[in-house]
């Protein structure tokens, strides 16, 4: 093990770092180091700005002059190298990027954050992977087996002009899923009020509920059917609730293919057993303002190989067992 001394440090606050909390600017700072000694050397006085102590929900300004005092910590050089290894394909999966924003096309089974028994999430390798990027912020979430657009804030300016526009919907998003069985046409719109209960930690299961919930549309359109088996859907998400799309399809009787949570088990086992073991859900496309030109923006992400190999297995299948049940083509194989 080798112990890593840094030293003290005078930092002067710029409009990238203005408006966020001490604790959220240090904990990115360290990288490695605990969020309880981030707490802990807060509380004893240790971080100053402007020479004065200072609490952990201080926001800073700009021109605060940040003193941040030696901390030691341990690493193990052959476990760097290790990780390091393990998040060198977040660079390859940047489908757009400028001095504002970045987007990435995030594979299924990929956290965005690390914890609970992560070694990382994806926002934890892009700082470990560009150590000189100043800023880098998560502009929004997708589910952990959720695939497709993730944006990332580089500087503090274009996250808050983004999360503005989350927050008066005006960022428009499309995704792309794949249901069990033949979703009605007429089914348009799903609205409801969606209340989240958290299980655990990082373990999340949303109902409707009328009291509690909070108000929640989704339009869908049929991109294409397959018979009684499935449908591929486009979906526009109008607010953005947990679940949300994950529920409103379980509620329309035609849960997302893979969905462990809302899905169907029997059905889920048979896709599975033709190799399409995933959450078939996938972010396509983002409208936006873009922060610095203040146009609209619009970034796609295109689908992965295992959701395209499904597609193409299900319309081989419609071509060459019409009116078959995926169930009965199971049958038939175990037979």
């Amino acid at each position: 093990m080798k112990e890593d001394d840094i030293n003290v440090r005078f930092i002067v606050i710029s409009s990238n770092f203005s408006g966020q909390r001490i604790d959220n600017f240090l904990n990115t700072y360290f990288k490695v180091v605990p969020k309880s000694m981030i707490y802990r050397i807060i509380r004893t006085g240790a971080i100053r700005i402007n020479k004065k102590r200072i609490k952990f929900q201080y926001k800073l300004k700009i021109g605060d002059v940040l003193r941040i005092p030696p901390v030691k910590r341990t690493r193990s050089n052959e476990l760097d190298i290790k990780y390091m290894k393990e998040i060198a394909f977040l660079q390859n999966i940047i489908i757009y990027e400028d001095d504002y924003l970045l987007a990435l096309n995030k594979p299924t089974g990929i956290a965005v954050h690390g914890g609970s028994g992560l070694k990382f999430g994806i926002i934890e390798g892009l700082r470990a992977l560009r150590p000189k990027d100043q800023f880098l912020e998560l502009v929004h979430r997708l589910d952990r087996e959720t695939s497709g657009i993730l944006l990332v804030a580089k500087k503090r300016t274009a996250l808050v002009f983004l999360h503005e526009q989350l927050r008066v919907k005006n960022m428009k998003k499309e995704y792309l899923a794949l249901v069990h069985g033949k979703w009605d046409i007429n089914v348009k719109i799903i609205s409801g009020p969606l209340f989240k209960k958290t299980i655990s930690f990082n373990n999340k299961i949303v109902y409707r509920d009328l009291e509690k919930g909070k108000f929640s549309t989704t339009h869908f359109k049929i991109k294409e059917q397959f018979e009684r088996i499935a449908t591929f859907l486009v979906i526009k998400p109008i607010t953005g609730r947990t679940h949300q799309i994950r529920k409103h399809t379980k509620y329309a009787d035609h849960p997302i293919v893979g969905d462990r949570i809302y899905g169907d088990y029997e059905s889920n086992i048979q896709f599975k057993q033709f190799g399409f073991n995933r959450l078939f859900l996938h972010a396509s496309m983002l409208c936006f303002t873009h922060p610095n030109t203040k146009k609209s923006f619009y970034i796609y992400a295109p689908l992965d190989q295992l959701f395209c190999n499904c597609l193409f297995f299900l319309r081989n299948l419609i071509m060459t067992n019409y009116n078959c049940s995926l169930e009965s083509i199971v049958k038939n194989i175990n037979n």
